[in-house]
């Protein structure tokens, strides 16, 4: 009997723990959560919006091979001679992206050109011209994503950790989730939503349900999401996933700049790489690849390609020195074969994927979406049923009585609460 009452003790304790945890916590991180849950929605869509929202970019494919990187900047320095070619980007069945940008200029915040080409032609489709300090839509959407729009230094550790305390919200949620006893009316309330039901009541239900549902895929964006901003995190899950190996650095890598002028031409040398690595992956998909930049005889040149379209997990990545070519070894997993990689190394190449739900196609990213959403919407109910536990004052039925809140918010559907009669000035001044 002791045994019974000590230990029902502990999981009453262990429960007001949890549960304050998981309101305060909430209600610190809810505004961290808000915004990078809809800016992740929206950036799951972005090539999609994107190709929408440009349908002349759209390009047949033509089995044929695409212009070699030097006929792609030869194409932009004849429209821009002050500008040199930064890198190109392309996805089969789209236009080849061509960013310009003044010689020694920041590729991202230095202004320059896009251009759209044509991949078999390099006729100019689309031409944008950007203003220093300049982002588009979806660059400024990944921006609020990563950093919400603060200085990086500053919005990025916010962001980092705001995720780590969601993912502690998500466990401490599903403990309070957890019926103590189940049984048709825990059952109904936990995974099912009633719609007709007060405000109050389908707050917590929305809250609750949904929350439950997309818990797993939550957890995951969550989980891959702090791969990218939290060090110990990243190398410790790989150093679990893969068995105790150390995760590679990626660490700079420069050309040799005593052989510049020497073998190769920066241009000679990007289209032999070009060749090089397109032999080797004849039926990829897509490709990013960087120019060196005139300006720095120690710059690299870097390419990836993409083997299947709208996926990042199989891509294989490289590096060239621009005067003499030579292939320059790299360790870290997103230059590693996804084939030949063990399961610690696919698990970190797919991350991204996961990430954005692209890992299961299109219904993978649909999937990402709606999880995003309702974890976009978890802050808003939570801090409303808050809310009105707090501050609210007690419901009245239509004869002034007051309603027990314990029958209104979790009661139920059948259950009727007893009613009792007071004062109508004594009603109104009793709070939740």
């Amino acid at each position: 009997m002791r045994s019974d009452k000590t230990k029902k003790t502990k999981d009453s304790t262990f429960r007001r723990v949890n549960n304050w945890l998981h309101l305060w916590l909430g209600l610190i991180s809810g505004i961290i959560v808000l915004i990078v849950c809809i800016t992740g929605c929206i950036w799951v869509f972005n090539e999609e919006i994107t190709a929408l929202m440009e349908p002349e970019t759209k390009v047949a494919y033509q089995d044929k091979p695409v212009l070699q990187p030097s006929q792609l900047a030869a194409v932009g320095h004849k429209l821009f001679p002050d500008m040199v070619a930064g890198y190109a980007q392309y996805q089969q069945g789209r236009a080849v992206t061509l960013s310009l940008k003044k010689p020694g200029a920041n590729q991202r915040r230095g202004g320059g050109v896009t251009l759209k080409l044509n991949p078999y032609t390099g006729k100019v489709i689309k031409t944008e011209i950007r203003k220093k300090g300049d982002v588009d839509f979806f660059r400024f959407i990944l921006n609020g994503h990563r950093f919400l729009w603060l200085p990086y230094n500053i919005g990025r550790p916010i962001v980092n950790y705001g995720t780590l305390i969601f993912v502690i919200l998500l466990i401490t949620g599903l403990v309070w989730w957890y019926p103590k006893k189940w049984n048709k009316s825990t059952r109904d309330k936990s995974f099912k939503v009633k719609w007709n039901a007060s405000f109050k009541r389908l707050n917590i239900d929305l809250h609750n349900v949904f929350g439950f549902y997309s818990l797993l895929f939550l957890a995951a964006i969550a989980l891959t999401g702090m791969v990218y901003g939290i060090k110990w995190y990243s190398d410790g899950l790989y150093w679990v996933t893969t068995g105790g190996e150390k995760a590679g650095e990626f660490r700079r890598i420069q050309s040799d700049s005593l052989m510049a002028g020497k073998l190769y031409t920066p241009e000679k040398a990007i289209d032999l790489a070009w060749n090089k690595v397109i032999s080797r992956h004849p039926r990829s998909m897509g490709f990013y690849y960087s120019y060196p930049d005139s300006s720095d005889a120690k710059a690299v040149i870097y390419m990836t390609v993409y083997p299947t379209k709208g996926q990042f997990y199989n891509s294989q990545a490289y590096t060239f020195d621009q005067h003499t070519l030579k292939e320059f070894p790299r360790t870290d997993a997103y230059a590693m074969d996804y084939q030949k990689a063990g399961f610690g190394v696919k698990l970190r190449k797919m991350n991204y994927d996961i990430h954005v739900g692209s890992i299961l196609g299109f219904p993978g990213k649909v999937l990402a979406f709606l999880a995003s959403l309702i974890g976009a919407s978890l802050p808003v109910t939570g801090f409303l049923i808050w809310y009105n536990r707090k501050f609210k004052k007690k419901g009245k039925n239509k004869e002034g009585n007051v309603v027990s809140r314990r029958a209104d918010v979790r009661g139920p559907a059948k259950f009727r609460p007893t009613v009792k009669r007071v004062p109508q000035l004594a009603a109104e001044s009793t709070e939740l």
